[in-house]
């Protein structure tokens, strides 16, 4: 028998922590990583979002939900470092 929540957090918190870290993981490797490295780069930073965003959803510990938040997160981050990444490569043109 479960126990229903009174009061849940909100879930919102999780997906944004991911977004803002990816984001800051983005710019991070943007001006730090040599330009033929960037690919590989921003391949293991998405691979680090989707694992932190397993993370934080299995740390919240609510079942309802759980595919939703963590694709909400991966797909979130994905369009966050597309986004650097697009920068990044208008910036090498110009």
């Amino acid at each position: 028998m479960s126990v229903p929540d009174l009061a849940p957090r909100p879930t919102v918190y999780g997906i944004v922590t991911v977004w803002v870290l990816a984001l800051i993981a983005g710019v991070a490797i943007a001006v730090f990583v040599p330009a033929p490295l960037q690919a590989v780069w921003f391949a293991l930073a998405m691979a680090g979002a989707l694992i932190l965003g397993f993370a934080v959803q299995l740390v919240y510990g609510r079942s309802t939900g759980f595919i939703r938040r963590v694709a909400a997160s991966a797909l979130g981050s994905l369009l966050i470092l597309g986004i650097v990444t697009a920068a990044i490569g208008l910036a090498a043109i110009i």
